[in-house]
């Protein structure tokens, strides 16, 4: 089984790959899916967030303002530092939960979708790693335009994240986000012949099908050297 890391940095268009692979019939484990289920109302997520940031940040209805929230964690280093020490063990095993699904249906390929593959160390766990990359003054003005935010404020959400810059030095395939959808297009489409490559026996071997081609080898293995011994 091959866990593809991808990642990259607010409003550089990593949903928009994500959403590129599950076209071409690759799945995805988003990460933001599983922390919005993990903090759903009654679950374990949601009460440690109460108990950290209180009352405020919950809607009339006892869910989550997620804006509020944001809000909060944005602006405050030492704040958002909490609330990802607190989610962290959820969505973590969220995602295990979800790639285990997978691997159980056959799975060879699976994309796993997270905005904090470094800041969590999951990019360990992952190869090849993409980042999804675009130049500051682009992330910019698209940031300001999708979430109609002030410069100001889009330049605070940008900075509160690992530099963007410093994932792409760190990345296995890097794609340049910052032109045309159709450009992104073609770029995506290198990409997916390049994951899409036969599995090493390395990960044949984390493969469902690998798992029991395993099993049968050392049961035949077992079952032979018993006949040899009698």
């Amino acid at each position: 089984m091959r866990l593809v890391g991808l990642t990259g940095g607010i409003a550089s268009g990593k949903s928009t790959i994500s959403n590129f692979f599950k076209a071409s019939g690759i799945p995805v484990v988003d990460a933001d899916i599983v922390a919005r289920n993990v903090v759903q109302k009654g679950t374990g997520g949601w009460k440690k967030i109460v108990e950290a940031f209180g009352n405020d940040v919950l809607l009339e209805n006892g869910e989550i303002d997620r804006a509020r929230l944001g809000q909060i964690v944005f602006s405050d280093p030492a704040k958002r530092q909490i609330l990802n020490r607190l989610l962290a063990p959820y969505i973590s095993s969220g995602i295990f939960w979800e790639i285990l699904k997978l691997w159980i249906k056959g799975c060879k390929v699976i994309v796993l979708d997270i905005p904090l593959l470094f800041e969590t160390k999951m990019n360990q766990w992952t190869h090849p790693v993409i980042v999804v990359w675009v130049n500051e003054e682009t992330q910019i003005q698209r940031l300001m335009s999708r979430d109609g935010c002030s410069e100001e404020q889009a330049r605070n959400r940008i900075n509160a994240q690992l530099a963007l810059d410093w994932k792409k030095s760190e990345a296995d395939i890097v794609i340049d986000n910052s032109g045309t959808l159709d450009e992104t297009k073609e770029k995506f489409q290198q990409v997916l012949r390049k994951v899409s490559e036969p599995l090493t026996w390395k990960e044949r071997l984390r493969s469902r099908d690998g798992l029991f081609s395993v099993v049968v080898c050392t049961a035949v293995g077992l079952i032979l050297a018993q006949k040899n011994l009698l």
